[in-house]
């Protein structure tokens, strides 16, 4: 039996199996695109404004229960980084910087305007390197829990030395989430879409360490609205980190979730969606 704990680095699952048993059917549809000589796994569902999601170092896996309750009033749409899952791992890709330059050239490709950008975690770091470049095509802005920065002092979780049961262990708060995820078993091709995961993430985050020295400085390049939201138990990246990025970006605002993790589009996903469609309100969606 394939070791339950490889899944660690891909904590969602059990919530996927939890959608596919006690959620209707979605309308949502799976496509690959090519954007930038690089066959892309795209997940799209619901109508409205566009909605960009990006997600975290677990891949973006199947379509979740906050994905659903976003298509409700967006049009979500949700790509699989290069490097990661179903998506090819192209010649081209470096550094978080390739993959900030892919999405803008996705976002002129699918011919988005006034898009809602919505990232977590690595991906947060990846919408916040994107929007320091261009804001031209966005509307607004969400960093959940973002990596990216580093401020003296206050120390990081390290994903790549914890084991796979303490990092899933740690990237909650409510520790019955977490029981659940480590009872999910792997499939092999679920072990090699981890391994892969893995390895891009490494070479995206290993050193430094889950940031770029040079993006604090350029965050105030950020010209539009800005929502950043974080778990105040969050063992990962620390909510001491949301100041930071607020005060960096000149139209932040910064929204700590009580009593959740890493991971609050999961574990508290009703309070994270609320506050995505209330900002979005005032921002006019």
């Amino acid at each position: 039996m394939p070791n339950r704990a490889l899944f660690a680095h891909d904590p969602a699952d059990w919530y996927r199996l939890k959608a596919c048993c006690f959620m209707p059917a979605t309308a949502h549809r799976e496509s690959f695109e090519t954007f930038d000589r690089c066959k892309t796994r795209v997940m799209r569902g619901g109508s409205g404004a566009p909605l960009l999601f990006l997600h975290g170092a677990g891949g973006a896996g199947t379509w979740l229960p906050f994905m659903e309750q976003l298509s409700t009033r967006f049009d979500v749409i949700v790509p699989e980084h290069p490097g990661f899952g179903g998506s090819d791992t192209p010649d081209w890709l470096d550094n978080i910087g390739d993959l900030a330059y892919f999405y803008l050239d996705v976002i002129e490709l699918l011919r988005l305007d006034g898009v809602h950008l919505v990232g977590t975690s690595l991906g947060g770091w990846i919408a916040a390197e994107l929007a320091v470049r261009s804001c031209a095509r966005l509307k607004s802005l969400v960093l959940s829990a973002p990596a990216g920065i580093h401020v003296k002092g206050l120390r990081k979780g390290d994903v790549f030395m914890w084991s796979p049961e303490e990092t899933i262990r740690r990237l909650y708060h409510d520790q019955t989430f977490a029981e659940a995820a480590l009872q999910r078993s792997a499939s092999e091709a679920d072990q090699v879409t981890l391994m892969k995961n893995r390895l891009t993430m490494a070479k995206l985050a290993w050193q430094p360490r889950l940031h770029n020295p040079q993006l604090k400085k350029w965050l105030h390049r950020i010209s539009v609205p800005t929502l950043i939201l974080w778990g105040d138990k969050d063992q990962l990246l620390p909510p001491q980190y949301g100041p930071a990025f607020a005060q960096a970006i000149p139209s932040a605002r910064l929204e700590i979730i009580a009593d959740c993790g890493h991971l609050p589009q999961i574990e508290r996903v009703d309070t994270w969606v609320g506050k995505i469609l209330a900002f979005a309100e005032e921002v006019g969606s």
